[in-house]
């Protein structure tokens, strides 16, 4: 355990009931970066995430948070330094974005520790941040849904926690509020130092803006490191089964892969010759 690897798993297995999702899995989490996990349905994606995160417990292996068994720490404890948010949050009805994120606020608080001024000083700069602040007096409800998902991610900023696990944030978004939020995750690495790991399913929008791409199959991990290294043809067809070609995108040189043509598109295109 170094450092730079703040939260990790070792031989980790896990799943649900009788049925194991993770085998053997060998992870850390790099700091100050945005780590990207992808991998087909049924890969061990959000397994893999749910059991960093404390809400699965391990069948086998262990995670480590700071060196220590994350499932030896408290609750409260480990809510104070680990933020998570899940898949397709639901918010209270009629409950304010200020509200909201101020319940990012709960693990800090006690029984003789009432609502104070830096409570109030953390929430404003997590709706900042998150850039959401001209909403704070608005109900969540009426927002827009990339509205929303910047709320929830105030929220978790307000807990003011170096490490951040989010659960696919930018599903059923209009692409350009994908892009958007995926680039306040890249600011919140880059500029303010968090660890994020990210659940993602679109590859080219995971490529565009991964410091680490962690690849996942068969509840194994089959390739790990930069874009640059990992998001390759021969990889997207072990992984995904997707015949692909990959090249750089000529404004960030980042990869960008084009999907090949299929069976169907090639008899289409032999229909269409018949009739010439």
């Amino acid at each position: 355990m170094t450092p730079a690897h703040r939260l990790c798993s070792e031989n980790l297995s896990a799943g649900y009931e009788d049925r194991r999702v993770l085998e053997d899995v060998d992870f850390r989490v790099a700091e100050g970066r945005l780590t990207v996990l992808l991998g087909p349905n049924g890969s061990g994606k959000s397994t893999l995430l749910k059991t960093l995160a404390r809400t699965l417990t391990p069948q086998r292996g262990r995670v480590l948070l700071d060196g220590h068994d994350i499932h030896r720490h408290r609750t409260r404890d480990v809510a104070q330094q680990l933020g998570i948010l899940p898949q397709s949050p639901t918010a209270p009805e009629g409950i304010t974005v200020r509200e909201l994120v101020g319940m990012g606020r709960f693990p800090h608080q006690r029984l003789w520790r009432q609502w104070s001024t830096e409570d109030e000083e953390a929430v404003m700069e997590a709706m900042t941040v998150a850039r959401v602040a001209e909403f704070a007096e608005r109900p969540v409800d009426a927002l827009s849904g990339g509205q929303r998902q910047r709320c929830w991610i105030a929220m978790v900023l307000a807990q003011n926690t170096d490490l951040i696990l989010l659960d696919e944030p930018t599903t059923f978004l209009d692409l350009k509020v994908q892009v958007d939020l995926l680039e306040l995750l890249v600011q919140l690495a880059h500029e303010r130092g968090r660890t994020l790991l990210v659940v993602l399913h679109d590859l080219n929008l995971a490529a565009a803006h991964a410091d680490i791409l962690v690849m996942m199959r068969n509840g194994r991990i089959e390739h790990s490191g930069p874009p640059k290294a990992v998001f390759t043809s021969a990889n997207l067809k072990r992984v995904f089964d997707l015949d692909a070609e990959v090249i750089n995108a000529p404004n960030t040189g980042r990869p960008v892969c084009i999907p090949a043509l299929g069976n169907a598109s090639a008899l289409g295109r032999r229909k269409e010759e018949s009739f010439v």
